[in-house]
């Protein structure tokens, strides 16, 4: 027995579903999952001392690597000087500074402790600024797991949400409505029945935890145009994708404008940090200068902040975006031409250091799209890949990341495992 399978089996008597989130279980593909005992560059290595290449990165924080010596020596030094204050101190007023230059709606953040409490801010936020309670949200976006936004849909587009987990009031997801992305006739619909109810619509620009699915050209913008008119919030949860495909994130890129922006993953370093950020005139509705209460101990924590500028300041200085988009087409190229030679039907999705590949024969455009791909080929494609050494995420519905600390060799090797993978 593996020393993975020996914690596996004492983690089931002390965590539920022996893990602290539930796709790190591998209930999606099978099997057990393998314990990290550390991670460097594009390796992760697990309690066994075997060592994978790494397209998970935590999720995405890890967008220079693991470990990345500028990060982790900000954060012993930091350390030093104590690690929480419950005061403010000058590294958050420098990471929100740096955060309000580069993402072009923010003129002013707060932070948090995740991308959760982003999320679950930014719609108090839009519900107390607007004064209204109603939600659009999209099937396929994932939020973190706040009460309003772990809502699925009803029986039509049209009818308010149904709690999406146990625990969850149904008054409370009856304010939420859930529509399929990419679908302008269920936004517009939804505006006509509720309107002057819609508080905010909040989606990830590009929903990148139903799989990557690109937005179709036209929706994102039709979206903050509808949002003007009615006087409701436009929400990015760029948790993914903020610092990850730009200084700007996906609203920079695909050039439109949210009111209010959530960030996590790559402004923490590696550590759990997140932040929601918009115009002064809506941000000033928060405490203690507004009436939205919001608050945190942990908030603006000094090794947090630390870790997370180190991380921004090497994006910033190096032409770190570049190699990431080098190494990004060299992957797809690579998995493209793997697949056509498998014969195999598939679509695969890129933007930058991000990609998802679906084993299916048509497009993905939406959730129900994503459902339809071939999820035995996916576990069976997972399973071949980390036998070789190659660790993607344990689920069709997650995204991969590519870091700086990959090389061309690393994307090679990859490609090689591939082929191997899909001959199976």
């Amino acid at each position: 027995m593996t020393r993975s399978s020996q914690l596996f089996a004492e983690a089931l008597r002390y965590l539920p579903g022996g893990v602290n989130s539930p796709v790190r279980a591998f209930r999606a593909v099978g099997g057990e999952p393998f314990f990290a005992q550390r991670a460097y560059g594009a390796r992760v290595e697990d309690v066994d001392g075997r060592a994978y290449i790494d397209y998970v990165g935590s999720w995405g924080p890890a967008i220079l690597g693991h470990a990345p010596p500028a990060v982790i020596a900000a954060v012993q030094e930091t350390a030093k000087a104590g690690t929480s204050f419950g005061i403010p101190n000058p590294l958050e007023v420098e990471l929100a500074r740096h955060i309000c230059e580069a993402v072009p709606s923010v003129e002013k953040v707060r932070m948090t402790n995740s991308g959760t409490e982003s999320t679950m801010t930014a719609i108090r936020l839009a519900r107390g600024y607007t004064r209204r309670d109603k939600l659009i949200k999209f099937e396929g976006c994932y939020h973190g797991h706040v009460d309003s936004l772990l809502v699925k849909a009803g029986s039509g587009a049209l009818t308010l949400g149904q709690p999406d987990s146990a625990g969850i009031p149904a008054a409370l997801a009856a304010l939420t409505l859930t529509l399929p992305f990419n679908d302008l006739d269920a936004v517009r619909a939804a505006f006509t029945q509720h309107r002057n109810e819609i508080a905010a619509v909040i989606l990830q620009p590009i929903p990148a935890n139903a799989g990557l699915i690109p937005p179709q050209p036209g929706f994102l913008e039709a979206l903050r145009q509808l949002c003007t008119e009615h006087g409701t919030l436009l929400i990015f949860d760029e948790v993914m994708t903020g610092f990850r495909l730009g200084p700007g994130g996906a609203q920079e890129l695909l050039g439109v404008r949210p009111d209010l922006t959530c960030l996590g993953k790559v402004i923490g370093g590696g550590l759990p940090v997140g932040a929601v950020g918009g115009s002064a005139a809506i941000m000033d509705f928060l405490a203690p200068v507004g009436p939205v209460y919001q608050a945190g101990t942990l908030s603006g924590n000094p090794l947090a902040m630390a870790a997370g500028l180190a991380q921004l300041r090497i994006l910033k200085a190096e032409n770190i975006y570049a190699r990431l988009e080098k190494l990004g087409a060299l992957l797809e190229t690579e998995t493209r031409a793997a697949l056509k030679a498998a014969g195999l039907d598939y679509a695969f999705y890129r933007y930058g250091s991000m990609f998802c590949l679906f084993f299916t024969p048509g497009s993905v455009r939406n959730l129900d799209d994503a459902k339809k791909a071939d999820l035995p080929r996916f576990a069976r494609f997972f399973h071949a890949l980390l036998d070789a050494g190659i660790y993607i995420a344990p689920s069709q519905f997650e995204t991969g990341f590519i870091s700086a600390a990959h090389t061309e060799q690393d994307i090679e090797e990859t490609a090689r495992q591939m082929r191997e993978a899909l001959r199976g």
